[in-house]
């Protein structure tokens, strides 16, 4: 393990690096004077000199950029001179909303695709298939501010037993049943497109499992159908389900922007639409290299489990 981890932390390392420099040109390249912008338009030119020294903007560009890492690695990120307050606070804060409602929809979605998958894999039944691969297509192909839409409609309007948005009036951690009911149709929402990948996928691969002799053989010799699934081929079919998790984690991420402008839930999503809109450049930096950061981060540890659980992986064998 000790040398699989030696070969994958070097990767994530260069990947953060190089998209540091990415962000950072990125930045650089769009037209306008960022410290003109932030300033606003009634600035004198000693408030804009001021915010230009305060970003390093009067210095070289590759003394920005090393000026620009230092902020990150010490987490003095300055101030945001658009939505007010310091960037450390604002990420901090809003990135504890994202963290809880990726966690609630993660979970909702894992949860799911153990139920459906592994009954999907073994029903031999028609119209359980053709409904399962209805429901599967339906959620897949339904982009999340259209589902989002419909549950507001549903369970907030027509229905009106579930907040249509926004968060809990005393916090997070005051009342767990309240912060559920703010929580459960933005998670629900978020995790319905992973939960059908993954159930899809994890089906497609039970069939394949199911088909392997040791379960031929497992049959002739009288194990049920429910063990050979549960206890079998789905400890087969976990490792390569796991790298997919990685990847539609990344995606589930992705797609928090548009579930928390729905539900207006103030997490990372919606501070990257306002620091956006308001061109704080500073923000954006941050939040940008943020989001790489926490992939970066899915994705090696999910490299981590696929190893532990397959050694093929572990010892660089094909997996």
């Amino acid at each position: 393990m000790l040398r699989f981890l030696a070969r994958r932390v070097p990767s994530a390392v260069v990947v953060l690096f190089l998209a540091s420099v990415l962000i950072f040109a990125i930045i650089r390249l769009i037209p306008g004077d960022p410290a003109s912008t932030l300033a606003g338009p009634d600035a004198s030119p000693a408030s804009v000199a001021a915010i230009r020294q305060s970003l390093g903007l009067d210095r070289s560009v590759p003394a920005q950029y090393v000026h620009w890492l230092g902020q990150i690695f010490t987490l003095h990120l300055g101030r945001s001179y658009i939505i007010g307050g310091t960037i450390s606070s604002l990420v901090a804060d809003s990135f504890v909303y994202t963290v809880v409602l990726a966690l609630a929809a993660l979970l909702i979605a894992v949860v799911l695709a153990l139920i459906i998958g592994p009954v999907w894999a073994s029903t031999r039944r028609r119209w359980i298939d053709a409904t399962l691969t209805g429901v599967n297509t339906a959620a897949i192909a339904l982009p999340t501010f259209v589902t989002g839409v419909l549950l507001v409609l549903v369970f907030g309007v027509l229905v009106p037993i579930l907040p249509s948005g926004g968060v809990p009036p005393d916090g997070l951690t005051a009342n767990l049943s309240i912060t559920a009911q703010y929580l459960v149709m933005p998670a629900v929402c978020l995790a319905l497109p992973v939960a059908a990948t993954l159930s899809r996928y994890l089906a497609e691969t039970l069939r394949t499992e199911l088909r392997q002799p040791y379960i031929t053989t497992a049959r002739a010799l009288g194990v049920s159908g429910r063990r050979l699934v549960w206890r079998h081929a789905l400890r087969n079919a976990l490792p390569t389900t796991l790298t997919v998790l990685g990847i539609q984690t990344g995606a589930l991420l992705g797609g928090a922007v548009l579930v928390e402008a729905i539900f207006a839930w103030p997490g990372v999503g919606q501070l990257i639409q306002q620091a956006i809109s308001g061109r704080d450049y500073p923000v954006v930096q941050v939040l940008l290299l943020l989001s790489v950061g926490v992939f970066v981060l899915i994705q090696t540890l999910t490299d981590i489990a696929h190893a532990y659980l397959d050694p093929r992986v572990r010892i660089g064998g094909t997996s």
